[in-house]
């Protein structure tokens, strides 16, 4: 997807049974986002700092847009997210 780049996928565990995996994503649930890239938390991911160029992918890029707000609030200014998200990733790609 982008060179470089840590990709998030949130989507619930079913719509990816459903509609498939995201080639490369590391899945974290939308529910423990926050605290598992908060470079200060415990529990974060390894390797995540201040930094890190992440990229938040939902369904349909709604609720990775609100994700992304509340990882800028935490000091993460390189979070993004996949406009559309990945039915418009995958749609793109097929």
């Amino acid at each position: 997807m982008a060179d470089g780049a840590l990709v998030i996928d949130t989507r619930d565990s079913a719509d990816r049974e459903a509609e498939g995996a995201l080639p490369g994503s590391v899945i974290v649930s939308r529910n423990v986002l926050e605290w598992r890239m908060r470079p200060s938390s415990p529990t974060s991911l390894e390797g995540i700092t201040a930094d890190s160029l992440m990229i938040i992918v939902c369904n349909d890029g709604f609720s990775s847009s609100m994700a992304v707000a509340g990882l800028h609030d935490l000091g993460l200014p390189r979070a993004t997210d996949l406009v559309g998200g990945y039915r418009a990733w995958r749609a793109a790609t097929a």
